[in-house]
């Protein structure tokens, strides 16, 4: 027989993509509620427990009042608001950042899904922390872009609508009161003493993006080797499907100049993943410097957000972890 599962909030940007992960599956039936009791409380309140899991993608209010509609006990619910991902009854869900979290996301039935940006950040330097070469009252900074379709229905309108309307940028950096939402979750996962200073960005393209996290090494303890951090993020996501970590030839041969002089290196396209549900995580170091930039690459819409809600939902279902991804 198959699961149940309803996206409340299934218009909006992250719940179009997770129906088209689900859509055709044997395993999961679907249920929408009817349009037109749509503000029914009663019809929304039956279906949230009526079915075998809830994929909540709505703003953080309306997450808090449908978690509080919940009654049943035996209902999964996903998350995909700032709401809960720092909560203590919550599970955060980002099975690959340390080899009891995929047991905690399976035995739980309230899971909060990381923030595109926090899964990144934590994917570079949980690790580190984890492994001792990253103090956790060490100073970090992120530097990140992500593509337009990050800020949901109104961002991507103002991008795409033609001027005048519409906007003309081409970059845009943003969060300048240091207080963006993401900055809890990305400490208490990261391993740190502190909040890290976050300088995220947008560009003009609709989904992908770079999370970048550069460290001086010589003020590090031990002053570790660039090898060092990259043998360390290798070994914590070994045997993974879906964060892979760059191999030493491969960091290094896109350090190579490519043009003369000017010293520009080998791109990295913040749309190399797109459409999967992949991350890749790189270091790029200078020895002699005693320096290193930690660069994470991902699908904001991806890995993310809605392929990390499927990856949680097969998770809590008992399901192959990678249907439909």
């Amino acid at each position: 027989m198959a699961h149940t599962v309803f996206i409340d909030g299934e218009a909006g940007t992250t719940g179009l993509q997770i129906r088209q992960r689900l859509e055709g599956r044997r395993d999961l039936e679907i249920v929408s509620i009817d349009p037109a009791r749509r503000k029914d409380a009663d019809a929304r309140a039956e279906l949230l427990n009526g079915v075998d899991a809830v994929i909540l993608c709505l703003p953080d209010d309306a997450a808090k009042e449908a978690v509080g509609m919940v009654t049943s006990n035996s209902v999964k619910v996903i998350d995909a608001s700032t709401a809960f991902r720092t909560a203590p009854d919550w599970t955060y869900g980002f099975a690959e950042m340390d080899k009891a979290q995929r047991a905690a996301i399976a035995e739980s039935t309230r899971v909060s899904n990381p923030g595109c940006y926090p899964t990144g950040f934590i994917g570079l330097v949980r690790p580190l922390t984890a492994a001792g070469l990253l103090p956790p009252d060490f100073p970090i900074t992120i530097n990140a872009i992500s593509g337009y379709s990050g800020g949901g229905k109104g961002l991507i309108a103002e991008f795409e609508a033609p001027a005048p309307q519409g906007t003309n940028d081409a970059y845009r950096t943003y969060g300048l009161t240091l207080q963006h939402k993401h900055v809890g979750e990305m400490q208490a996962y990261g391993g740190l003493a502190h909040p890290p200073l976050f300088a995220p960005s947008v560009g003009r393209y609709a989904q992908g993006m770079i999370v970048e996290v550069p460290l001086q090494l010589w003020a590090l303890p031990g002053k570790p080797a660039p090898e060092a951090l990259r043998q360390a993020l290798a070994a914590a996501y070994h045997g993974e499907t879906f964060v892979e970590v760059a191999s030493a030839d491969e960091c290094a041969d896109l350090q190579k100049a490519r043009a003369g002089a000017a010293g520009y290196n080998a791109a990295l396209d913040p749309e190399a993943m797109n459409g999967t549900n992949r991350m890749k995580l790189f270091v790029f170091g200078n020895e002699d410097r005693g320096q290193v930039r930690l660069v994470a690459l991902l699908d904001n819409l991806g890995k993310g957000a809605s392929g990390a809600a499927v990856q949680n939902l097969n998770i809590m279902l008992g399901l192959p972890e990678g249907e439909g991804l």
